[in-house]
């Protein structure tokens, strides 16, 4: 002890120690001491130069300690020392280096280094796992820092061993369950780290209950009021959850959603959030995304909307969207989260569109956001999350797209109040470019996928200017494009015409009626073809690809309807005004465009700076869509048109046919599924008559052997006449059973015979089947075909209408034979009866006649005796001699 005294707390004569003297000395005396106390003092010592002294105890120090864990389990205190020690040297202090960066990286790198060291022995982890079993609490909490500074350095190294250790991730998940919080909040931090990039473990854990437990801390810490537990909680999840659909499936079925509703109820007083509650409701607003992310499948989408909806946490979100004091943030965020929960989902977008603002008087809820998208005084996020929601709201969605384009149309405009169309049509046309781009956007949306619509915009007239007549709203954005065009040299914003360019694609795809709409207007093309092949620069470069796209869609779509603007005057024009490799390159820029693919990556509009809102995801894939067709259209000629008009007009022929056979087949099909299945039954039936007979046969062959037995013992004496004349009525009633049997093999032969032929008629109506491929070339031979089917068809019908008569019959014919068996077996009983008395009888007869010989021959001997002749024998001697 007085050494320690010496190194670390005393004060000596003469020069002291350096750092690294000491710290060589301490080792020295940790890998020598026999003595427990020794060593902790030298641990104890050791842990306090750790920091100081970070690369040096780290170099020095690390095999040794790790000895000490191995071989001193028992202690608990040195095992914290230790532990606290291997921390400090992987685990830097950042609060302290902050203000240097440099010295932050290399620190950061040290810890690197001997993290690496550490778990090149996978036994280390293992034994560290081991410790955190131990309760002790100056065990047990320095062995979670340690293991999530090891994960920090080496995430992947120290997944992999914690994953094919034996229960490794089961006695991480017990430190949720540990009564003293800083162990249980330090693992939150443990499991944050364990679960990032790696599903299988995510898995794991997930299984392991972490849902349960996890919520259950969320409620006890306060829910969104809580502190940052609960944020941690909410990282977990977002870990657990984010990209795993098998962990998404599980919390679903678990029935978790349900327990997330509590979560949004912020009250009316929404005065003073703190900047801890903003961050938990964001990180809340993120796992509500995480579920009803449009990357996850469909089907799970799906299911989790409608569990949202129907647990009335949808309910809940809209009310804080429409709630006041709300911050900036969140209200966006809850935007963009109401906007994923209602995409697609047919329930969940009719709710969202009755839901109304509770101002004075009543607003929907969609016209107060357009309100805030087409206001350029409103925060940029705000805006393009409002897009996002009416974009998400109109997603497949038939009958919402109708709603928001009556609106636009002259017999539903209401001069009193403002409306979606109005509040669109305001944006189109504003001086505003973000809500030019912004309005134009989500117009298109109103009409994507739907023919119907588009059409019904076309009778959309708007009032320009007093004096002078309506024009229609395809007109005025074509008159505004040319307008930009013009001032376009002082810097027009072009912003404005890639929006009102991407609504007139969109408008125009696969509606022919729009397209002559648009030739009718004869400045239109003139200002496409100018447009296309003037030499512009960078900036100019997106429009011209745009009017490229559009002008390919006037003759994709034509349907020759104008003279003058017909599919081949176009592409004459185009060959003479631009020529065709400059209008495929120019159409070529679109998807050059570096925003273009950003766009094409997600639906939500995410863009930096509103100057980068370009590109629409939707519009994306229609460029995708249209490029190759258009640029085949320009290239073809009018002759390989007309061959593809007529190859196109055979095929659809040829279509119809087979359709027309196909479902022929399918109701050939059917019958032959029908008549198959009669066959099966009457199969059964007949396998149960043939049993049955077999078995009547074998009982009347019981009773004939039954018969001849009792003949051969009734004798030949008085009896035979009566005998005779049962046997007769027996032998009459034999007869007719066999006449009977006979007839039941003959229908049973017929039987046989016409189920034959019916198997015989199905094999040739399947390989008939088996042939569809011919009918291409052979379809006036199929329709004789079908003729002569439904003659067998009726013929076969008719047979089973004669065998069901013939079953009937034959049913009848065995209750009949039933019958008579019964009959002959009581007969027969009757006869065993009166067998059984006649042989008593003759047994009483011969014994009579025994006792009359025995007199008769002791009456003779006495005749002998008395002198006397014996005489001829007695008539009732005669009659028993004759018997």
């Amino acid at each position: 002890m007085n050494f320690f005294r010496g190194v670390i707390g005393g004060q000596q004569a003469g020069a002291q120690p350096s750092g690294v003297e000491t710290i060589q000395k301490l080792c020295d005396r940790v890998a020598s001491s026999t003595l427990l106390e020794d060593r902790r003092d030298a641990v104890r010592a050791l842990k306090s130069l750790s920091k100081k002294y970070r690369m040096e105890v780290g170099t020095q120090a690390m095999d040794h300690l790790i000895r000490i864990l191995q071989t001193d389990s028992s202690d608990s205190e040195i095992l914290g020392y230790a532990l606290d020690t291997l921390y400090n040297i992987i685990c830097s202090d950042e609060e302290e280096e902050q203000e240097h960066v440099l010295s932050v990286r290399q620190e950061d790198d040290i810890g690197a280094q001997f993290s690496e060291r550490f778990i090149q022995e996978p036994e280390n982890v293992t034994l560290l796992l081991t410790m955190l079993e131990e309760f002790d609490f100056h065990v047990r909490w320095p062995g979670v820092k340690l293991l999530t500074a090891l994960l920090k350095c080496q995430c992947a190294q120290v997944q992999g061993i914690i994953l094919v250790s034996p229960m490794g991730v089961s006695r991480l998940m017990d430190l949720l369950a540990d009564s003293r919080e800083v162990i249980r909040n330090d693992g939150l931090l443990l499991l944050q780290q364990l679960t990032k990039g790696n599903a299988a473990i995510q898995k794991i854990v997930a299984f392991e209950n972490a849902f349960e437990r996890l919520l259950d801390i969320i409620t006890e810490e306060g829910t969104s009021d809580g502190g940052i537990v609960v944020e941690d909680c909410l990282l977990l999840l977002l870990n657990l959850l984010k990209n795993n659909s098998s962990n998404q499936n599980f919390f679903k079925e678990g029935s978790y959603i349900q327990r997330m509703k509590p979560w949004f109820e912020v009250g009316d007083d929404n005065s003073g959030w703190s900047a801890q509650k903003v961050t938990n409701l964001h990180l809340m607003l993120q796992l509500v995304r995480v579920m009803v992310s449009p990357v996850n499948s469909p089907g799970a989408t799906a299911s989790c909307q409608k569990a949202m909806f129907q647990c009335g946490l949808l309910q809940q979100l809209c009310t804080i969207l429409m709630a006041t004091g709300v911050p900036a943030d969140i209200l966006t965020e809850t935007i963009n989260t109401v906007s994923e929960v209602i995409r697609g989902s047919q329930v969940n977008q009719d709710y969202f569109a009755s839901v109304n603002a509770p101002s004075n008087p009543p607003r929907p809820a969609i016209v107060v956001l357009l309100m805030s998208m087409v206001n350029e005084r409103q925060p940029f996020v705000l805006r393009c999350a409002v897009l996002y929601c009416f974009q998400c709201f109109l997603y497949k969605n038939q009958k919402g797209q109708g709603e928001i384009v009556a609106t636009l149309l002259p017999s539903t405009i209401d001069a009193n109040s403002i409306s979606a169309g109005q509040l669109l049509c305001g944006g189109l046309f504003s001086a505003d470019s973000l809500s030019n781009w912004c309005a134009a956007v989500a117009l298109g949306h109103a009409l994507q996928d739907n023919l119907t619509q588009k059409e019904q915009l076309l009778r959309v007239q708007l009032a320009t200017s007093l004096g002078k007549p309506p024009v229609s709203l395809l007109q005025q954005c074509t008159n505004i494009l040319s307008q930009g065009d013009k001032i376009s040299r002082r810097g027009s914003k072009v912003q404005t015409r890639v929006g009102l360019l991407m609504l007139l694609c969109t408008w125009m795809s696969n509606c022919p009626i729009a397209v002559t709409h648009f030739l009718h207007n004869q400045d239109n093309v003139p200002f496409l073809t100018a447009q296309i092949s003037e030499n512009l620069g960078e900036d100019e470069r997106l429009v011209q690809g745009l009017c490229a796209l559009l002008l390919g869609i006037c003759i994709y779509y034509n349907d020759n309807s104008l003279e003058n603007y017909t599919k081949e005057k176009l592409k004459q024009l185009i060959e003479k005004r631009i020529g065709k490799e400059n209008f495929v390159e120019k159409l070529g820029f679109i998807t050059k465009h570096e925003l273009y693919s950003r766009a094409a990556q997600k639906p939500q509009p995410a863009f930096s700076a509103p100057e980068h809102m370009l590109f629409d995801h939707e519009f994306t894939k229609l460029v995708k869509e249209l490029e190759g067709v258009i640029t085949k259209a320009v290239h073809k000629s009018s002759e390989e048109e007309k061959k593809e008009e007529e190859v196109k007009k055979t095929l659809e022929q040829h279509d119809s046919i087979v359709t027309q056979y196909k479902e022929l087949i399918r109701e050939q099909d059917a019958q032959i599924n029908e008549l198959k299945e009669q066959m099966c039954t009457l199969t059964s039936q007949k396998d149960q008559m043939q049993n049955t007979i077999t078995q009547q046969l074998s009982q009347i062959q019981q009773h004939k052997d039954q018969y001849n037995v009792l003949k051969l013992k009734l004798g030949k004496d008085s009896g035979q006449s009566d005998s005779g004349q049962v046997n007769g009525l027996q032998l009459e009633e034999l007869t007719l059973l066999r006449e009977e049997l006979e007839e039941l093999r003959k229908q049973h032969a017929l039987l046989n015979t016409q189920l034959a032929e019916r198997d015989t008629l199905i094999a040739n109506l399947v390989c008939i089947m088996n042939t569809e491929g011919l009918f291409f070339y052979y379809y006036l031979h199929l329709h004789f075909f079908y003729l002569r089917c439904l003659v067998r068809t009726y013929s076969l019908w008719s047979r089973i209408k004669y065998l069901t008569e013939s079953r009937a019959a034959m049913e009848k014919e065995r209750a009949a034979a039933t019958s008579t068996a019964t009959i002959l077996q009581t007969e027969k009983s009757k006869l065993q009866q009166e067998v059984a008395e006649s042989k008593k009888e003759q047994d009483d007869l011969l014994m009579l006649l025994a006792d009359q010989d025995q007199k008769i021959l002791s009456l003779k001997q006495r005749l002998k005796d008395l002198g006397e002749t014996v005489g001829l024998p007695t008539p009732l001697l005669l009659e028993s001699q004759s018997y």
